[in-house]
């Protein structure tokens, strides 16, 4: 008996095809959904010796349409809403790697396309944007990889460790062999010229010391984990192959700039530390923050070590493609003195305030997306801190195309079109409704090797 296909009439036929066709990309998705991570497969890269510079030794020391606000009157439901847009944004994005090019974002559009980023991975030298796009890292250096996570010795560190990778005096580009959880007994000092690269790996620096970059130049971090870090010191701890010596206590942040310059911090995942995040204090400068996803903790960033002290008046710091997520209250950054560019950033959540500052600093917000809490005397996204608005009125702060949602709102000062803006001007700003794209892979990527990341 034979069987007779019934096709759809003419009249039907573009309904039924189009049917067909959103089947068959649903069934797609679901296959590139379904796809895990594989990060055991890394390619060990020796490590081959160059000569370089040596650090100095100085001191010891939801798209617009959806958040119509005449669709939604309870203001924690605009709170929910744009979180929900916020995270399957990110989540869809991230399930589906093919479809994250083009996001408007500059840093990642220029290298997180290639699926063959893990053989050329020194291009990400070459992607920096802001005031710390000329920081090169370890890109004239080998690559050095890191395949022992444990036996941190401070003093004499073992070959093998990022400790002992990080201390060298040549440049040398770090990798990872596998995913690790690296708990630090001391502050992990850094040399110039390093690139710590974990991209290929899930690697946490995590329930101990944490990162330092003390009076050195050219420096990226990319792609870490890092969290609940904790004060350490009273102790020795080597910061060079030919140097070690006496630290007082540190505070426990995840990543402590102090005196240097030309640092990126791109694309990590930071949260739950005893002191900052990210602080840049003592005269350092040539600074960007960006991609990074910052979670659960109180005074985010810092910039500037004291009202008194008048070497931070140099210093220029771009924040830009951040999302300042779940669980923060301040300082997303508190500045003081110098030059500060707050460029296409995410802020979903603070509980005081999100943008401080003190002694004078020029802060240039433009193209943020500002989500204000629920708390009815929070709205304010900036703060000045403990300085009367008869001073305050005369410093300059600008909000330029950012989006203010839920009642936030932005209070500015000085002379608006002010010259001295240009100081604070890194790169150009993106239109605030495309922040959702641009932050939409902030924090720590799971690349994969032969993949688009």
């Amino acid at each position: 008996m034979g069987i007779s296909i019934v096709w759809p009439s003419k009249k039907w036929l573009p309904l039924f095809t189009l049917l067909l066709f959103v089947l068959v990309v649903g069934a797609l998705s679901t296959v590139h959904g379904d796809e895990t991570l594989n990060l055991r497969d890394f390619e060990k890269e020796e490590l081959q010796n160059s000569p370089n510079s040596t650090m100095a030794e100085k001191l010891e020391g939801i798209e617009e349409d959806v958040l119509n606000e005449h669709a939604v009157d309870d203001p924690e439901e605009v709170v929910r809403m744009v979180e929900m847009a916020t995270r399957n944004s990110t989540d869809r994005r991230r399930r589906l790697g093919y479809f994250s090019c083009g996001t408007g974002n500059p840093i990642d559009d220029c290298w997180r396309c290639d699926p063959n980023w893990h053989k050329n991975r020194k291009r990400l030298a070459d992607c920096g944007i802001g005031f710390g796009r000329n920081a090169i890292g370890g890109r004239d250096g080998r690559f050095y990889v890191v395949t022992d996570s444990g036996n941190d010795d401070p003093v004499t560190p073992k070959p093998g460790t990022l400790r002992y990778a990080v201390i060298q005096d040549e440049p040398l580009w770090i990798v990872f062999q596998r995913d690790m959880v690296i708990t630090l007994k001391q502050e992990l000092i850094m040399n110039s010229f390093k690139t710590i690269d974990a991209r290929g790996a899930n690697v946490h620096i995590a329930n101990g010391a944490c990162i330092t970059i003390q009076f050195i130049t050219n420096v990226i971090i990319h792609g870490l984990h890092i969290h609940d870090c904790r004060p350490t010191g009273n102790a020795m701890v080597r910061s060079s192959p030919s140097h070690y010596g006496w630290r007082t206590m540190a505070d426990g942040d995840a990543v402590s700039i102090f005196g240097s310059s030309h640092i990126w911090v791109d694309h990590n995942s930071m949260s739950n530390c005893a002191d900052g995040l990210v602080d840049a204090v003592m005269g350092s400068t040539a600074i960007t923050i960006s991609n990074n996803y910052f979670t659960h903790h109180n005074e985010v960033i810092l910039l500037g070590h004291s009202d008194s002290y008048m070497r931070d008046k140099q210093m220029q710091a771009t924040i830009a493609y951040n999302h300042f997520g779940e669980g923060l209250i301040q300082r997303m950054p508190r500045c003081r003195h110098g030059y500060f560019h707050v460029v296409n950033n995410d802020y979903t959540h603070w509980e005081m305030y999100a943008i401080g500052g003190s002694a004078e600093p020029t802060i240039n917000s433009q193209g943020n997306r500002y989500l204000a809490p629920v708390n009815p005397f929070a709205k304010e996204v900036t703060k000045r801190v403990e300085t009367a608005e008869s001073r305050w009125k005369g410093w300059n702060w600008r909000t330029e195309g950012d989006l203010m949602l839920n009642g936030a709102y932005f209070i500015p000062s000085g002379a608006g079109a002010s010259g001295s803006y240009a100081r604070a001007s890194s790169l150009g700003a993106k239109s605030s409704s495309m922040v959702a794209s641009i932050t939409s892979g902030a924090g720590a990527l799971g690349c994969r090797r032969g993949r688009q990341c």
